[in-house]
This record gives structure tokens, sequence and C-alpha cells, in this order.
């Protein structure tokens, strides 16, 4: 079936004219097009966690990782956009060969992040808008870094995952966002954007701060009372799920973790 599609598809010229359907491959890139305002262009997204009620109504292509490709032929995007690590190497190279435009989105940054959506906007026809929230986006981020700058930064580990047990390396998204709250994280120096790490390494780094998803992931630090964030009962949970999806909201996600960390010593 799909050899049968790739052929009919390589026979097509996809017009150079203003987007109309696009398919998100992402659910931060989803939230992406409705802040700007062009939900209406949205034909089809790739799940990943809860939906936008915007965005109930829109026919799924698969999750994260498992994209149902004939149903995302069957919508006959004009744009794809999409997240490098939500579908596989060999699945990209297929859209790729099929010649549906694709626009690459993967910020390591908050700058970069509010680069994008303008870069967005204006590749779907929402030009205005995405300088509109580039610019806010922009202003209200240096506002937080001016407010939470400390000194000396804050030394944290981020917990993704308890078993095994992953965090965030330097590179992650939310690793910046750490360092606008006046903290940095204790394994930075890592490449991969989730690494696994050992119990041993987090020791050795002995953070300030402990940040995680559940309070159980919490409590199993209590185990080594001579990590300094036991010590200090800094074992904090994560106070905003939207610091995993870079889109606009992240931004409120991000002042939540400012004002949780401010709290710290």
């Amino acid at each position: 079936m799909i050899r049968l599609l790739a052929g009919l598809l390589a026979c097509l010229v996809w017009p150079a004219q203003a987007v109309e359907r696009v398919v998100s491959l992402a659910p931060s890139l989803s939230e992406i097009v409705v802040e700007l305002g062009a939900r209406d262009l949205l034909v089809g997204v790739l799940d990943g966690g809860e939906r936008p009620t915007a965005l109930a109504h829109l026919p799924s292509v698969g999750r994260y990782g498992q994209l149902e490709l004939e149903s995302l032929l069957a919508l006959q995007p004009d744009l794809l956009l999409l997240w490098p690590d939500s579908i596989s190497g060999a699945q990209r190279q297929q859209l790729e060969r099929f010649g549906i435009p694709l626009l690459v989105a993967e910020p390591r940054d908050l700058a970069h992040l509010a680069e994008q959506f303008a870069e967005i906007g204006k590749r779907i026809g929402r030009a205005e808008q995405g300088q509109r929230l580039r610019q806010q986006f922009s202003e209200r981020l240096a506002e937080l870094a001016a407010r939470y700058r400390r000194e000396r930064p804050l030394r944290v580990f981020y917990q993704i995952w308890d078993a095994p047990l992953y965090t965030i390396g330097g590179r992650q998204i939310i690793s910046d966002a750490l360092r606008v709250c006046g903290a940095e994280n204790v394994f930075a120096e890592l490449d991969l954007p989730a690494p696994q790490v050992s119990v041993e390494a987090v020791l050795q780094r002995d953070p300030e701060v402990i940040l995680a998803g559940t309070g159980a992931q919490l409590d199993a630090w209590r185990a080594w009372p001579r990590l300094a964030a036991v010590a200090r009962n800094q074992l904090l949970q994560v106070p905003d799920k939207g610091l995993e999806r870079p889109s606009f909201q992240m931004l409120t996600a991000t002042e939540r973790l400012c004002q949780a960390l401010a709290k710290a010593h």
C-alpha cells in the first residue's frame, strides 16, 4: 500500500502556494499553530499526551514514535511540522521522498524557541502573529532572567524518570529554563536530551535542589540524607508540566519554575 501511494505521490507536483493543510508531528508544534491563531490549517496531529481542547476533533496520524504513514498521506498535507525525535529516521526519509514540504523545529534554548514562532508564522501565512509572539516571548524572558538572576547559580538535578534514572542534558531546552531562573543543571555537560544517569553520579554532583515529577520520586532520595538537597529539604515537584512542551505556554511554565526555585537557598 505504501509503495503504491509513493508511486502516486511521485507523479505530483506540490504547488507553490499558501499553506492550507498542515499536519503537526509533535504536540508542542500543534500548540504553536494554535497560539498563532491558525488552528483552522491543521488537518491532523501526531498524538503524545493530552491534546489541547481546540484540537480534540482532528484526525490522528499515530502516536509519538509510531507514525501511521497511510493516515498521514490520506490527509494530503502541504506542510509537515516535524520534531526530529517524534518519528524514526527511516520514516523521515520516506516523507522526504514523497516530496511533502517539511519544517523541522527543535529549539535548544528559549531564545531559539522565540525565533521559531516567527519562522513557523511566516511559513503558514501568519507572519505578523509570529513576529508578535517572538517579541512578547523575548521581552518577558528577559524580565524573568533579570528578576531571578543569582550571583551563584543554584545547582539543580532535574529528574524525568526513576527506573531507570533519566535527567536532562545541557542542550535540552529545560536546561535553559533553569538558567533563566538563576540555576544550573548539574548534568549540563551531557549532550543527549534525556541521558540515563546513575544514583552514584547524582551523589557525586550533590545538587542543592532536586526536581521531579512526583512526590514518590522525590521521597526516594531521602535514602541519601547526605545529599545537600535532602539535608536542606529542597526536594521540589516540577511546578508545571508545560516545561516539556516548547511552545509559547512554556513561558508561563518557566515563570512558575522560577517562583519555585526562588524559595530555595
